[in-house]
């Protein structure tokens, strides 16, 4: 068996043809470090070469700088209690509709080929636009919203964007918010203005319609006047109205019927006192004027029954003008008026008698008659004429007034029957009214709510106007950064560094493993079971070992320039384009 560095041992050698499969020791630190030692090109090549090229990357990769600005969701200035709002969408709703509409792909090629920005110039020159879109959406730019504690709705959100070029990562941040901005604003006029044509429209629909409701409810009131339900109570109290009316025309016919028959009686009653006192006078003319005491005293007396008589008879007739035929006063009147033309009768049945007596006295004693004119006769004959005449011109005003009486009580049945068919038509007509009636107020309330909502739109066009509605506002400016955010260049390195370590050391527990010859001493003792007499050293050629040497030296001298070479490179490449 071959021993590494000259050892001998007094062991007996197998047969060739039998072999014993033995497992290797357990290795301690020692062997571990002799391991590390045999096989340090093996560890440090790959560490260089790894260390090389995670620092020729790191330098090589550019700068990404991050530009950040925070956006603020002002609440509306005017409480809603005074004007509420006519848009149905929370302004955290429309940052995510918002955000749908700037990140689409037309927002985001108008950025990118924007003169000012030119974004992705390299990018564009080897790949098709829509894959840059899709980076940049979704690898460069970052939208967080942020919400208060215990608030669902967001307060507020903040937008990123990384890019090799700090200037234009914040230029590109301030077009971002420009954009947020102007669609905020795009889209608070557009849903007004949808919201404004649509009020417009219904109040103008709702207008048209009043307009015919109104049309056609004043026509059928012009076609049913008097006869509509709103009327029934009027007509009901004309009715009234015209019946007692009637009643009253009635009664007053009835009063005037029995004051003609009164004022006929009278009339014949002066009839019969003018042929009366007629006779008298014709017969007072044929007696002497020396008529006995008695019979002037009679005279007079007649005279003042007859006065009485008339003058209790126009009080009469003025009382019956005013009052019932029933009235007490009447009733008296009446009753003392008989008793004075029943006097009359009496005083001139005895005068009759006295006259007839005196001028059957005169004819037997043979005298002569004297015929001196009884002016006191006359001046009744002229009275009695007198208030004749007066009755019948009285009469003949009742007949007028009986007259106008009938035309007034035919006027009035003519309209109580009139009013009576409009209460019988208003039944007719009541349900087809109330019909019409609750529509034209149903459609007065619509527009007067629809009114209401125009006057809600213009105030809250105003309030947009004057943007005192919800808005976004800029929290913090778009940040220009200073330092870059990636890449970590040093962590690179480490990283690079350390992977290539465990590499190197992969490699050279490969080669340990391919490795089966006794190392040391250690291994002789725990593979052979057999006690070591001495070992001789390993003899080589000194010109081959440092031959070995030279070219080993050689070799990484090679190596470590080469690499510094490219470290040098790399960092000047960073230097020159670092802005």
């Amino acid at each position: 068996m071959p021993v590494q560095g000259g050892i001998s041992s007094a062991m007996t050698a197998s047969p060739a043809t039998s072999y014993v499969a033995i497992s290797r020791r357990a290795l301690d630190l020692e062997d571990y470090i002799d391991v590390a030692r045999r096989h340090v090109s093996w560890i440090m090549a790959p560490m260089l070469a790894g260390t090389v090229l995670a620092t020729v990357i790191a330098f090589m990769l550019p700068n990404v700088y991050v530009s950040q600005a925070e956006m603020q969701i002002t609440p509306a200035q005017i409480s809603e209690s005074i004007v509420p709002t006519t848009i149905n969408q929370q302004l955290n709703e429309r940052i995510m509709q918002m955000e749908n509409e700037i990140l689409s792909r037309t927002s985001l090629s108008n950025i990118i080929q924007d003169p000012r920005l030119d974004l992705y110039k390299s990018d564009r020159a080897n790949k098709p636009l829509e894959d840059v879109i899709e980076q940049m959406r979704n690898r460069d730019i970052k939208i967080r919203i942020d919400s208060l504690p215990g608030d669902r709705r967001a307060s507020a959100f903040s937008i990123s964007y990384s890019y090799p070029d700090r200037m234009k990562a914040q230029q590109t941040v301030q077009a971002l918010i420009t954009k947020f901005q102007d669609s905020n604003l795009t889209t608070q006029r557009n849903q007004q203005n949808i919201v404004n044509t649509f009020v417009h429209d219904e109040l103008a629909e709702a207008k048209a319609k009043l307009d015919q409701i109104n049309e056609e409810l004043t026509k059928f009131r012009v076609e049913n006047s008097g006869k509509l339900p709103e009327e029934s109570s009027l007509n009901m109290a004309q009715l009234t109205a015209l019946q007692q009316r009637a009643s009253s025309v009635n009664d007053s016919l009835n009063r005037l019927a029995q004051e003609r028959v009164q004022l006929d009686t009278a009339l014949q009653g002066l009839e019969d006192r003018l042929q009366l006192t007629q006779m008298m006078f014709e017969k007072d003319s044929e007696t002497t004027s020396a008529a006995p005491p008695a019979v002037r005293q009679q005279n007079e007396r007649l005279q003042q029954l007859t006065k009485t008589i008339e003058t209790l008879e126009g009080n009469l007739a003025q009382l019956h003008q005013v009052y019932k035929s029933t009235y007490p006063d009447i009733r008296d009147a009446e009753a003392r008026l008989q008793v004075l033309r029943t006097q009359r009768e009496d005083l001139l049945n005895k005068q009759e008698e006295e006259i007839t007596r005196q001028a059957e006295l005169a004819k037997q004693n043979q005298q002569p008659a004297k015929k001196p004119i009884n002016f006191a006769a006359l001046q009744t004959l002229q009275n009695l004429q007198q208030s004749i005449n007066q009755q019948k011109i009285l009469i003949k005003s009742k007949e007028m007034e009986g007259t106008n009486l009938q035309k007034e009580l035919a006027n009035t049945n003519k309209q109580i029957d009139g009013y009576q068919a409009r209460l019988a038509a208003t039944s007719g007509i009541e349900a087809k009214y109330a019909e019409m009636v609750t529509n034209q107020r149903a459609a007065t309330e619509k527009f007067q709510q629809l009114q209401v909502k125009q006057q809600l739109t213009e105030q809250n066009g105003e309030l947009l106007q004057r943007k005192a509605g919800e808005n976004l506002d800029v929290l913090d400016p778009p940040s220009l950064p200073v330092q870059p955010t990636s890449p970590k260049r040093w962590l690179i390195v480490g990283a690079g560094t350390a992977l290539s370590f465990v590499l190197g050391l992969a490699l050279a527990g490969v080669q340990e493993a391919k490795d089966t010859s006794l190392k040391n001493l250690k291994d002789v003792r725990a593979y052979t079971n057999l006690p070591v007499l001495s070992s001789i050293p390993l003899l080589e050629n000194t010109m081959l070992v440092r031959r070995k040497r030279r070219l080993a030296y050689l070799a990484w001298s090679a190596a470590v320039i080469v690499g510094m070479l490219a470290v040098s490179a790399a960092y000047y490449y960073h230097s020159t384009t670092t802005v």
